[in-house]
């Protein structure tokens, strides 16, 4: 974070600072942000995201990493502003999001539902949290079984190898011409 952003001192030194991001999703960036406007002398800082708070992993193709490593997961806001530095974060509101794509779309073509399972852990297939796909998806997404992967060491239950061509949750990789079956064995994170 730091060698992408850096904060003019004049613009922060003794202000009231609102930051404002598209999601908070562990946290780690918000609180790297937060850390640097009040190195930067900022006098309070507050937050905003643009997204509501991500709760719940998704389960639909984006790797968002598994509940617990989210921050705004069993916290509200107030907790969350504790954890990530800030004197108070403040959220999109679902519903509002929602009404703010409707009114951006095409009316000779009405959006009637959307996906919000990160925010609101309601999921258009019927999943719901503790199932055994979610359970099956933590062994394979969460931070360990990831850093045994890039480590090389074997995770509890083997992963077997995508035939090419096979999708794994993630784009096709037929086109992938690569000999090295190492970097077939990561799934998406190779391509």
């Amino acid at each position: 974070v730091r060698l992408k952003l850096n904060t003019i001192k004049s613009e922060f030194a003794g202000r009231n600072v609102l930051l404002v991001d598209d999601s908070v999703v562990r946290g780690t960036t918000a609180r790297e942000i937060v850390d640097m406007a009040r190195e930067a002398g900022a006098n309070k800082v507050y937050f905003a995201s643009a997204a509501p708070p991500i709760r719940f992993p998704n389960i639909y193709g984006i790797d968002i990493p598994t509940r617990n490593e989210l921050v705004a997961y069993e916290r509200d806001e107030k907790e969350i502003s504790s954890h990530i530095g800030c004197d108070w974060i403040e959220y999109q509101d679902t519903a509002d999001l929602e009404d703010a794509v409707r009114e951006c779309c095409d009316p000779k073509v009405p959006i009637s539902r959307f996906d919000t399972s990160c925010f609101t852990g309601s999921y258009v297939t019927g999943q719901k949290m503790g199932d055994s796909y979610f359970q099956r998806l933590h062994e394979l997404r969460n931070d360990d079984a990831q850093e045994s992967r890039r480590g090389g060491k074997a995770l509890k239950e083997e992963v077997p190898l995508p035939v090419k061509g096979e999708a794994l949750g993630c784009e096709s990789v037929h086109n992938d011409n690569r000999d090295d079956e190492t970097n077939v064995k990561k799934g998406c994170e190779a391509i």
